[in-house]
């Protein structure tokens, strides 16, 4: 192949699941019609250009606040700490949150050499501290660097006022009891409820 198309192949292919192959035909259908690769690098690069962390909550967002900052109809006194701004978006979308957001920009990872310092926890520490903060609900992902940022970051605002819960973990919808693992299962048993 060529050097550029090579290198167009390797970029994508830098993208979380795509893979060589999903990469190629990626690479030839943006060489085949200029105009999708036009509006895809324009995006792109606005985007980059535009989106910044919210001074608040620390989401992408044009503004000075993201949306959901700038909302007075949201619940303000209920925070939902997450790991990255796709996270917002997620439970945006799930519409079970009416609350605030603060994200963590990942999750604490010693063998990385991620700590409580590389992550946004002292900004969360100081707007609770700020007060008018009820609950803080921690929606880290089940792993064991999500499990961990939570433990972590409960122990922090044990001392505080605050209500803080965890999210209830489970089997996801569609999915077998006999392909579940047993973490999984003991998850779903704990965070059962009346029907």
């Amino acid at each position: 192949m060529q050097e550029s198309l090579d290198r167009l192949v390797r970029a994508l292919a830098e993208l979380p699941g795509i893979g060589p192959k999903t990469a190629q035909r990626i690479a030839f259908y943006l060489l085949k019609d200029r105009d999708v690769a036009r509006d895809l690098a324009t995006a792109v690069s606005g985007a980059r250009e535009r989106l910044h962390p919210c001074v608040r909550c620390l989401n992408l967002t044009e503004n000075e606040l993201c949306p959901v900052c700038a909302d007075p109809s949201r619940d303000h006194s209920t925070i939902c700490v997450v790991e990255e701004p796709a996270d917002v978006l997620a439970l945006e979308q799930a519409r079970q949150h009416c609350g605030a957001y603060h994200v963590l920009g990942g999750v604490l990872s010693p063998i990385d050499n991620v700590g409580p310092d590389e992550l946004r926890i002292r900004e969360l520490l100081d707007r609770v501290a700020a007060g008018g903060v009820s609950e803080v609900i921690l929606a880290t992902n089940p792993t064991v660097e999500g499990e961990a940022t939570a433990v972590y970051i409960g122990g922090r605002l044990r001392s505080s006022s605050v209500r803080v819960t965890r999210i209830a973990r489970g089997l996801p919808v569609g999915s077998d009891l006999d392909l579940a693992d047993i973490d999984t299962i003991t998850r779903a048993f704990e965070g059962r409820r009346e029907l």
